[in-house]
């Protein structure tokens, strides 16, 4: 096969995808043989499906690998890890969270199937556990996933980019992202850099007996309510990235997709 594509409505078990350096990527959706990537699933397991707003995001850091190179960084709802993998190509440690056994289980084998891509640049991804309803990294040992203290503090020491892709579809995990955002940029030892990508969305709602795109709205309500958060120790800048940046994956890049800049800096 001369050419392989990565498309946005691709159902298959294994998903092959050419990064620009031309080093062979393999995501495999499922272990099994049935697709968990489908292009319907219930709520809560809204993190199997790979969405438009993880390859747009996965394009950006394709873009930008001056943002990642050698560094550490975070994905947070990392979901079948695509974000994370393709991140994972030119820095030096990923941490790749999300919640949920069979989720996280699932993005471990994604990362296994492609750590040659990751250890071709010295680099490392490390599938952990990070629950935004929590205040606190879980590090009981017999929690699968669960964080060790050398890796807490290689975290809070070294990371300087954060990054999420279209989890933005409940506005209670929506206010819960944001307070993580928070209480990580206020734990890293580093100013750090916050890339959110979201696809809004519309949806006919019995509230209003209208079209409305609500969790899109809560969203953009969230970055306003972060801007002008003053702590006295941070300042949150907020931008929105054109998305001119060069498509190097396959799938719609609909006007409704949107990619949002965090800069986290101490206050003069």
């Amino acid at each position: 096969m001369d050419e392989v594509t990565f498309r946005s409505d691709t159902v298959l078990s294994d998903v092959h995808l050419y990064t620009p350096n031309h080093r062979h990527l393999m995501v495999r959706l499922n272990g099994v043989g049935q697709p968990e990537h489908t292009m319907a699933t219930p709520l809560e397991d809204v993190g199997k499906q790979v969405w438009r707003g993880a390859l747009l995001l996965a394009d950006y850091i394709l873009f930008r690998q001056d943002l990642f190179q050698g560094h550490t960084v975070l994905e947070l709802g990392a979901g079948t890890g695509l974000a994370s993998i393709v991140a994972a190509t030119m820095a030096r440690t990923v941490y790749c969270t999300d919640v949920g056994a069979d989720l996280l289980a699932m993005c471990q084998r994604n990362v296994v199937l492609n750590s040659h891509l990751a250890a071709a640049g010295g680099g490392v991804v490390k599938v952990k556990e990070l629950d935004w309803l929590k205040d606190d990294l879980c590090t009981d040992a017999n929690v699968p996933f669960s964080w060790s203290e050398e890796d807490i503090s290689d975290l809070y020491n070294h990371t300087t980019v954060l990054f999420a892709a279209e989890v933005f579809y409940d506005d209670d995990l929506t206010d819960a992202l944001f307070r993580t955002l928070c209480r990580l940029a206020r734990r890293l030892k580093n100013a750090c850099t916050a890339l959110l990508s979201i696809e809004k969305r519309l949806n006919f709602t019995l509230r209003h007996l209208d079209v409305t795109c609500e969790a899109y709205d809560h969203f953009r309500s969230s970055l306003h309510a972060l801007e002008k958060l003053a702590d006295g120790k941070l300042r949150f800048v907020v931008e929105p990235v054109e998305s001119s940046f060069p498509q190097l994956l396959v799938y719609e890049r609909i006007r409704q997709l949107e990619l949002w800049k965090i800069v986290a800096e101490p206050t003069a």
